[in-house]
C-alpha cells in the first residue's frame, strides 16, 4: 500500500510541477529566413521586432544554417538600434567532437575562440561546412537586453558538422555594456548564410 501511496503522490507533484511552468509563454516575435543573406539582423523597431523590456530573456533558435563556404558562425550586439555592432563582450567557449569514423573525440575548452573585452563578433559555432547535407542548428538566450543597470548575460548551444563530423559548441558570456541592447546581428565569418533560418521569441 506504501507503494501504491508513493506512486499517486510522485503523479500528483509531477502535474503540479507541469501546472506552474505552463504558467510562462513563449511568444514568436520574428523569423527571418537565408536567401545568400550576407547578415540576419533583429532591430528593435525595424520591422516591428521587439527588443525592448516587453520580455526580460528572448531566445533566437537557428534552424539547418547552411554557409556558402567553410565558415564560422557568429553574431554581435547593438546599442544604437543596428547602425553598429561591436559592443564589448567577453566569452567562454568549449566543444565536444566525435568524428563519422568513430575513433576520435574531444570534450575541450577552446582559448582560441574566447573572447575578452573584445568588439570582435562572437563565435558560436565553427567551421560548418558548405556540402549539401551540412548546417548549423541551435539556439542563443539573452537575458534583459533593455536593463541600463548590468552587463547582458547570454548562453548558447550549437550542433554543427565540420568535414562529416559532429561538432557541438557551448558558448556563454556577457556585453559589458549598461546601455540597452537594441540590434542583434548573425552572419558567417567568411561568405553568406546561404539557406536556413532564424527565429526570436520572447519569453514570459
Amino acid at each position: 500500500m506504501s507503494i501504491v501511496k508513493l506512486n499517486n503522490n510522485g503523479v500528483k507533484n509531477a502535474t503540479a510541477f507541469g501546472s506552474i511552468t505552463g504558467l510562462g509563454s513563449m511568444t514568436l516575435i520574428k523569423k527571418l529566413t537565408a536567401s545568400s543573406s550576407s547578415t540576419l539582423s533583429f532591430v528593435d523597431g525595424a520591422s516591428s521586432v521587439i527588443l525592448d523590456n516587453t520580455y526580460k530573456e528572448y531566445l533566437f533558435t537557428f534552424n539547418n544554417i547552411h554557409p556558402s563556404a567553410q565558415a564560422d558562425f557568429t553574431f554581435q550586439g547593438s546599442t544604437n538600434t543596428g547602425s553598429s555592432y561591436g559592443v564589448t563582450a567577453t566569452t567562454t567557449y568549449f566543444k565536444t567532437y566525435h568524428n563519422e569514423a568513430g575513433n576520435s573525440t574531444a570534450l575541450a575548452y577552446d582559448t582560441e575562440r574566447d573572447e575578452a573585452q573584445s568588439t570582435n563578433f562572437l563565435k558560436l559555432n565553427y567551421a560548418i561546412t558548405n556540402d549539401n547535407d551540412s548546417s548549423n542548428s541551435g539556439f542563443l538566450r539573452l537575458f534583459n537586453p533593455s536593463s541600463t543597470t548590468f552587463a547582458k548575460h547570454f548562453i548558447a548551444d550549437n550542433q554543427g558538422e565540420v568535414n562529416t563530423n559532429s561538432l557541438r559548441s557551448f558558448v556563454a558570456g556577457y556585453f559589458n555594456t549598461t546601455s540597452a541592447i537594441d540590434g542583434v546581428q548573425f552572419k558567417m565569418s567568411s561568405g553568406n548564410i546561404d539557406a536556413g533560418d532564424i527565429c526570436l521569441y520572447g519569453i514570459a
